[in-house]
């Protein structure tokens, strides 16, 4: 049995260096907030359903809202292709191209999971340590500035 959890975790950890490997560190990021979705979706069916208040219809609010962050995401992660792309063949625009929205945008809905994560938690009766949202909050701030303050031109 303990062979077979060593060759599990093993299997695990080159799956990840492999799909690091070929994503990208931008990737990864993309990766991790789709598994924060699954989670935020299945914690808050999970906390309707102990509250009883699950509904189907806010179920499918909760998808379609999912459905337009994947959209977000993908605009900006192309934005970065094709204006990077685009500009490095253009250089008489004096223009350069950071490539950040994708990440930014990436690390702003991964905080906000997290705390969605964090609020299911608390609804189903789990304490959670105030700092942690503090944390959290002032994470998500700094993205906000981040992005705001990205001297892109």
């Amino acid at each position: 049995m303990n062979e077979t959890i060593v060759t599990a975790k093993a299997a695990i950890a080159a799956f990840f260096a492999a799909l690091g490997t070929f994503l990208g560190w931008k990737g990864i990021m993309a990766v991790a907030w789709v598994a924060l979705m699954a989670l935020d979706w299945l914690t808050g069916t999970a906390a309707a359903r102990k509250n009883g208040t699950w509904k189907s219809s806010t179920a499918r609010d909760g998808a379609w809202h999912k459905i337009g962050s994947v959209l977000v995401v993908v605009v900006a992660l192309l934005a970065d292709l094709i204006m990077g792309v685009m500009l490095s063949h253009i250089p008489v625009l004096g223009i350069a191209w950071p490539n950040l929205l994708g990440p930014l945008v990436l690390a702003w809905y991964i905080v906000t999971e997290l705390g969605s994560i964090l609020e299911n938690a608390v609804k189903l009766g789990a304490a959670v340590p105030g700092w942690i949202v503090k944390i959290f909050d002032a994470t998500l701030k700094m993205v906000d500035k981040a992005g705001g303050d990205a001297d892109v031109l």
